[in-house]
């Protein structure tokens, strides 16, 4: 049985505006294992992201429990927080957020310089499949070139859990395929825990399991027993 990674207990984000509180997540228990690629499938407002936020320590829980192997992110403060972020966890928007004046390699470069053990920044873009591509400037590289550029500084720091939020949300099809087949690559390389959010039903059989979420709640969990080839993935 591969080791528990992530676990939550009875997690619950609400968020209060003062007029109106909206219940984000509603009681949700998971676990996430290690080198497990896992899909969260759902319709925008299900609570996929705000879980994967609460995960990767950019946002703290109303309520419940959240462990990261055997510690506990709901007892840590924000120095706490922000060193966990460093050292283990890499994360993918779906906007890129590149700085248009540095190259490929100048954009990851800027991970591996505050990492403890970095991957060479060209390496890191040979494993996404842009090695000819490093000293580009991101206006000379296509949205998919962008993204997996952003996938390559998100792993360059050798983070134990990669954390994908709708990373080919803004990509067409054939585009899309290509990132996602550096995020199993990566995966597969580096052995990295991986989570990816998506409201596209097709992807989920690129996963090893697929956690489905409506109305902050887990609906259901599957498990792909017959996994699909990146390729076969279209929408």
């Amino acid at each position: 049985m591969p080791k528990v990674v992530f676990e939550t207990k009875d997690l619950r984000k609400v968020y209060d505006t003062g007029e109106i509180k909206v219940e984000a997540l509603r009681r949700v228990n998971l676990k996430l294992f290690e080198g497990e690629v896992t899909v969260l499938l759902g319709p925008s407002g299900s609570g996929k992201s705000t879980l994967l936020n609460i995960l990767g320590g950019l946002d703290v829980a109303t309520e419940g429990r959240v462990f990261f192997k055997d510690q506990e992110l709901t007892s840590l403060d924000e120095t706490g927080l922000t060193l966990y972020r460093r050292e283990h966890v890499g994360f993918v928007f779906q906007f890129y957020n590149l700085i248009p004046s540095l190259t490929a390699r100048e954009n990851v470069a800027l991970v591996t310089e505050i990492s403890t053990s970095p991957m060479q920044p060209q390496d890191a873009l040979e494993l996404v499949g842009l090695g000819e591509r490093m000293e580009h400037f991101p206006a000379e590289l296509s949205g998919g070139e962008q993204q997996r550029v952003a996938i390559a500084r998100a792993i360059a720091k050798r983070p134990e859990v990669l954390l994908c939020d709708e990373p080919t949300g803004a990509l067409d099809s054939k585009t899309g395929v290509h990132v996602l087949e550096a995020i199993i690559a990566v995966n597969k390389e580096l052995g990295t825990t991986t989570a990816l959010i998506t409201h596209n039903v097709a992807i989920g059989g690129i996963a090893d399991r697929v956690i489905y979420f409506q109305d902050g709640r887990i609906e259901r969990t599957e498990r792909n027993a017959n996994k699909v080839k990146v390729s076969e993935v279209s929408w």
